[in-house]
Order: structure tokens, then C-alpha cells, then sequence
């Protein structure tokens, strides 16, 4: 990123999640790593749920959330930083939909749509997923995403054995994650 040039802030739509450790605090420690930044800020995060996994169904129940940012990075800026939070909070990619300390995916970036070899944009599978469809109906039930409302496609989605585990969106700056 050049220093000194200005860039147009952009609404972009986060997915985060995960099932190892402490999922909540290591969410709450990379919303609030975020917020800190000069380049991003936090707009809304949505409640806290518990779901049970989805594709490798033999491992532990995840926290899920999605977070509404506004930001002056492009997409592939955002995307390395957040690969940079997951590797800080030890995520390792062994296996895919496996149990991970966190998971954060770009779900929307405004209202591009795009694919590079490290990106698509929207979210290809995101509105197959009621553990995204919920929380991004919670903060956005009017974003349209591939024709249809983000709160239609909650509607529409097997939301069964998904819980809310924190009914404030609040919760991500009530945890300490100072280490």
C-alpha cells in the first residue's frame, strides 16, 4: 500500500468462526485488531451463535459471527490480513472444514463481484451456509447477495442445532484478549 494516497472506503462483509481453544476470544481479539487500524474499522458484529459443524461433521460445535468493516484496503490487502490474524492465533489448515482456532473469509466487498485466483467475491458458498446466512441477516437483512436478501436466505436455510450464544453484538469488545 502506498503511503500518502487516499482510497475511497469500501463496506465490506467478514465471516468469522471457529472450534478450537477459545473461538469467542480469538474472534473478539481480531475484530478488535481491526477496529485498531488506522485502514479498517469495525461497524457492526452480530450475535455470537453456536452451530454445529458443516462438511467434516466429526469435530466439535463452532462459534460463528459475521462483522460489517469499512475499509481502504482492495480485497486481496484485506484478505492477507486477515490470513495474518488467523496465523496469529495459531490456525493451521490441515484439513478442509476442519476444526480451526479461527476462520475469517471475506464474504462481501461492497457490491463487486470478481474472481481471482485467491478471492471470489461474493462468498461463492456463503448463502448455502445458515451459519453465515443468520449473523449476516442480524446486521444486514437487506443486502442483496446473488438477487436475493440476505435475511431471505436465512429464511430459506436448515438453521437446526444453531443456537445464539451471545445475544448482543456488543459481546467481541467485552472480552479481554490481552495475553
Amino acid at each position: 500500500m502506498s503511503i500518502g494516497i487516499d482510497r475511497p472506503w469500501e463496506t465490506a462483509a467478514l465471516g468469522l468462526g471457529g472450534n478450537i481453544g477459545d473461538p469467542a476470544a480469538a474472534m473478539a481479539h481480531a475484530l478488535q485488531a481491526l477496529d485498531a487500524r488506522k485502514d479498517c474499522r469495525v461497524l457492526a458484529v452480530s450475535r455470537l451463535y453456536l452451530t454445529p459443524p458443516w462438511g467434516n461433521t466429526n469435530q466439535a460445535d463452532f462459534f460463528n459471527c459475521c462483522a460489517l468493516i469499512d475499509t481502504e484496503l482492495e480485497p486481496e490487502e484485506l484478505l492477507d490480513l486477515c490470513l495474518a490474524l488467523e496465523r496469529e492465533s495459531k490456525r493451521v489448515r490441515a484439513e478442509r472444514w476442519g476444526p480451526r482456532t479461527l476462520d475469517i473469509d471475506i464474504l462481501t466487498y461492497g457490491d463487486r463481484v470478481e474472481k481471482t485466483p485467491a478471492l471470489e467475491l461474493p462468498h461463492p458458498r456463503m448463502t448455502e451456509r445458515a451459519f453465515v446466512m443468520l449473523p449476516l441477516a442480524d446486521l444486514a437483512p437487506h443486502m442483496i447477495i446473488n438477487g436475493r436478501k440476505a435475511e431471505s436466505w436465512a429464511g430459506s436455510l436448515n438453521s437446526t442445532g444453531i443456537s445464539i450464544a451471545k445475544p448482543d453484538g456488543l459481546w467481541w469488545r467485552q472480552i479481554s484478549t490481552v495475553e
